[in-house]
């Protein structure tokens, strides 16, 4: 369906996942969008990282082998969706915080709720997770195979312009600049 990323940099692979598409398949239909907006989270040095404290029943899935996806609950309402990056057993992931909305958009503005605008279907990562239909059944799913995957662009610019910033919502390692996001996309989290 798609080809995996090379190597097991996080911080490569969070730049490398811009402008790739995330697309996923329900028996409701097809969604799909290009990823505009990424955090690294590195199991070494990275107080913010699930995997900073070893491995647990919620992070597993975080050591898996790459393109495995890392699914968890956060404030009680919102999932969050990462691609495991690193080598297996490292503890490493990328976070995809923002999408810009491509197929499916009818499905994405249901599924979001009447009146939500087309720039805020997909635009953090709880947005995002429920404009795709995305919670922890898929946590551990292969990212290379449906109903969840990611696909490289064909179309991608090669002069993409990418910024990166701190990390938005940590208290810990706040000082990281491990987001990256397209430069300029309206469809940005913040």
């Amino acid at each position: 369906m798609n080809e995996k990323m090379p190597g097991y940099d996080t911080v490569e692979a969070a730049r490398n996942l811009l402008g790739w598409y995330l697309y996923r398949e329900t028996g409701e239909g097809l969604v799909s969008g290009i990823i505009v907006e990424t955090e690294a989270y590195l199991s070494e040095g990275d107080a913010a990282c699930h995997a900073s404290r070893g491995k647990t029943k919620r992070n597993a899935a975080m050591f898996g082998p790459p393109f495995t996806a890392y699914i968890y609950f956060i404030y009680g309402n919102y999932y969050c969706f990462n691609v495991v990056t690193g080598p297996e057993n490292r503890g490493e992931a990328v976070l995809i915080r923002a999408v810009e909305p491509v197929g499916g958009l009818d499905l994405m503005q249901k599924r979001r709720g009447a009146g939500c605008a087309l720039k805020n279907l997909a635009s953090g990562p709880g947005k995002l997770c429920q404009a795709f239909a995305i919670d922890n059944t898929l946590n551990g799913h292969d990212l290379c195979r449906s109903p969840l995957y990611l696909a490289k662009n064909p179309d991608l610019p090669l002069n993409m312009s990418i910024k990166s910033t701190p990390r938005i919502g940590v208290s810990a390692a706040k000082n990281k600049h491990l987001r990256f996001v397209i430069n300029g996309n309206q469809f940005l989290s913040r």
